[in-house]
């Protein structure tokens, strides 16, 4: 069973865990070897605004996901996604799970109608997850980040909300 919380300061050193295991680092932007101190702080700085929230299994981290939120006024309906599963829970619904949760905060609460992310074009799972979830590539970034070495390309993804909040028709 997975059970999806935000996170919280306290989970610093779990969510490390996560972004060291080579799936993870290697699927994101994510750097080999982070630091407890760095997730900490990432966790202390995040901005109000932005949600992250973190997948437990067996009361163990076994991901997490955060939508960060354009500052920019003109972009102020966009959000960006970001995500990591831990090596050992890939394939068990962790990325559904977190997915579902942070498109229905975006669809219901957020007033959010675009979500963009970045997904190197050799992630045949996480394609195949995004697009589960409505996720259409809409570009490729050539030689978009060094990873193991070599310069990778990626894909541009973003999902428009399928049904934009309407004024409620009536009154009171």
């Amino acid at each position: 069973m997975i059970h999806i919380r935000r996170a919280e300061v306290s989970d610093a050193a779990q969510i490390q865990r996560v972004y060291a295991s080579s799936g993870a680092y290697g699927g994101t932007l994510q750097l080999p070897h982070p630091s407890v101190d760095m997730w900490q702080e990432r966790l202390k700085n995040l901005d109000a605004k932005d949600v992250m929230l973190v997948a437990l299994c067996d009361g163990a981290i076994a991901g997490n996901a955060v939508l960060y939120l354009e500052q920019k006024q003109r972009r102020a309906h966009v959000a960006t996604l970001g995500m990591g599963v831990a090596d050992a829970f890939a394939g068990r619904g962790v990325g559904s799970a977190l997915l579902q949760e942070l498109i229905q905060l975006a669809d219901l609460w957020l007033n959010i109608l675009r979500i963009e992310l970045i997904v190197f074009c050799d992630n045949a799972a996480a394609i195949h997850l995004y697009q589960k979830f409505g996720f259409q590539i809409e570009g490729t970034h050539r030689a978009h980040a060094l990873r193991h070495g070599v310069f990778a390309d990626t894909y541009s993804m973003a999902r428009l909300h399928p049904n934009p909040p309407a004024i409620t028709q009536g009154g009171c």
